[in-house]
This record gives C-alpha cells, structure tokens and sequence, in this order.
C-alpha cells in the first residue's frame, strides 16, 4: 500500500493537537497538595450527593425549540473548589474517549463531569436535524452547567474538537 509520506505527520499534528491543550489544561488545574482540599477519603464519598445510587449518573432534562430531552452525565469525585465539564468533539461522538482521565483526575482531586451530548451515546438520539444548531448546542452546555450547579468559583470547561468551538 503506497501511503504518502505526509500522512503520519497528519496524524500526529492532529494528536499533538489534541494532547498540547490538554497538558496546558492540566497543568493549570494541578494545584501543590497544600492547595488541594480533599482527601481520598472525601474524594470518593458520595453519601450526600443525590446521584449515590447511579453512580454519579443524571440525566439532565434540556429544552429545545423542538421538546424537551434529556442528555446524560457522570460525576467522578468530590472536590468543591475544582469540578471539570468535559465537552466530546463530534458533533456525535461520545464521552468514551475522555474516559483516559480517570487515570489523572482522581489523583490530583479533580471532580469531573462525563456528558454526552444531544445525539450521542446514552442522551436521547432525535431525529431533528434543525437541532443540530451551533448555538442550541451552546445553550445545551449552558442549561447542563446549571443543572450541575457549576459556576464562576468552581467550574472549568474542557472541550476538544466540536467540543472546543
């Protein structure tokens, strides 16, 4: 198979692109231990949150010009001063490929949120093609932060892609 030559650099650029912002994002959120103000044992407890027996699973309901519908998110972890939402690319795609934070997050004390968007993975899949609207989309985002209780004090968003615009 002839491949050109360019191609393998394609690759990576677009890895590289993905990867640079993530390491600038993530060095920005790591804080020394002195800062952090959770243990692993808080990290973990979920017996006060409302979403203990799903796991850190709410379906979010959100109005469209259409109907309401839902869309699914995850919390992981416990931490009152940091707590990221994670926006997937696409439009489409799914939160699978943020699942690579689970390796880093917990460890630091980051809570995050997993969220598939409108037309993704586990959230309601409409056969609405006027939906797929940039600035519903970022309304969407807007009424899901909300619903999270996420705001200026605590709240960073990470998007990569589709996500990123």
């Amino acid at each position: 198979m002839n491949r050109p030559r360019h191609a393998g650099l394609r690759w990576h650029m677009r890895r590289s692109l993905f990867l640079a912002p993530t390491a600038l994002f993530l060095a920005g959120c790591s804080a020394p231990p002195a800062q952090q103000s959770t243990t692993t044992a808080t990290y973990f407890d979920s017996s006060s949150r409302d979403d203990i027996l799903s796991g850190g699973v709410k379906m979010i309901p959100v109005e469209t010009p259409r109907r309401t519908f839902h869309v699914w998110t995850k919390r992981v972890g416990n931490n009152p001063k940091i707590k990221v939402l994670l926006l997937h690319g696409g439009p489409g795609a799914t939160h699978e490929y943020f699942e690579a934070f689970d390796s880093y997050f917990p460890k630091v004390g980051i809570e995050y949120y997993y969220y598939d968007q409108l037309g993704s993975a586990y959230s309601d899949q409409p056969d609405a093609p006027e939906l797929w609207d940039l600035p519903r989309f970022v309304e969407e985002v807007e009424q899901v932060r909300k619903a999270l209780q996420l705001d200026q004090s605590n709240f960073y968003l990470l998007g990569q892609s589709w996500g990123g615009i």
